[in-house]
């Protein structure tokens, strides 16, 4: 299923602009682009939420007939607790979290101890924990913490555009965590140089114009055979001021909706 998240919205949502989308504005923005999918990533407000404001929320996704997914960073089996009454809330069957987090890096030993003690709840809840390809684990790193538990609640969130930071090629990211792929976050990418050719930027592109292998990874993962959401994000730059940013945030979200319901699954490469 496609699906928008959050960070389809992050400026609309920010204090940057006029007037910040609230949650229940982002679900009417999904639906109204007969999208059926939301993934509350990353978002500090879901936190806060009284049960009165957690029970309302579920109420208008189910009113809006959205399928609701969270996502946060961290590890901590404190943590993770929370975030699965959180998605008992919402009837979420997918926690997309990282193994690190603002105030926790933990090592090898102490991540597989926690990842020990929560997947049993997790799996008694019936949802899946999806860990994140990004720059502070190597893909092969995070498919051996996956693979050493097994297990049909224990996955990977695809997010190959993370992986360069720690000069990955995104396409060797693709093939090794692909058996282990649970989500798949959808954002296009490419590299500018900076004025005055003294370095580069790497950032956002609107999906189809920058430099990710999208077809590789349909053909690779198979997210649509398999019933992987594609979760559409943006690394959109600001662009002057908020008006401008807005229209064109929701223009790249329109266009990438667009691009992946254009889009077929190619046919798998033969083996050699």
């Amino acid at each position: 299923m496609i699906g928008l998240s959050t960070y389809s919205f992050f400026w609309e949502h920010s204090d940057r602009a006029v007037e910040p989308l609230s949650l229940r504005g982002a679900f009417e923005a999904t639906s109204a682009l007969g999208v059926g999918l939301f993934q509350i990533c990353d978002f500090a407000p879901l936190e806060a939420m009284s049960d009165r404001e957690l029970a309302e929320a579920a109420a208008t996704a189910r009113d809006l007939d959205l399928d609701v997914q969270l996502g946060t960073k961290g590890l901590e089996p404190v943590h993770l607790a929370r975030y699965l009454r959180l998605a008992e809330a919402f009837d979420a069957r997918l926690v997309r979290s990282m193994v690190t987090s603002p105030t926790s890096s933990p090592s090898p030993e102490q991540t597989g101890a926690w990842l020990d003690e929560v997947l049993p709840e997790y799996q008694a809840a019936g949802v899946v924990l999806a860990l994140e390809t990004y720059e502070q684990v190597a893909t092969a790193d995070l498919v051996a913490l996956v693979t050493a538990r097994g297990g049909d609640h224990l996955g990977i969130c695809l997010d190959p555009a993370n992986v360069v930071a720690r000069l990955e090629h995104p396409r060797d990211c693709v093939t090794t965590a692909a058996p282990h792929v649970v989500n798949v976050h959808v954002k296009d990418f490419a590299f500018a140089r900076q004025p005055g050719w003294v370095g580069f930027t790497y950032s956002g592109a609107p999906m189809g114009t920058g430099m990710h292998d999208y077809e590789h990874l349909l053909a690779t993962v198979r997210p649509r055979e398999r019933g992987i959401d594609e979760v559409v994000e943006h690394w959109l730059p600001w662009q002057g001021d908020p008006e401008t940013t807005v229209r064109t945030e929701r223009a790249w979200t329109r266009a990438t909706v667009e691009h992946l319901r254009a889009a077929r699954e190619p046919a798998a490469a033969p083996a050699a």
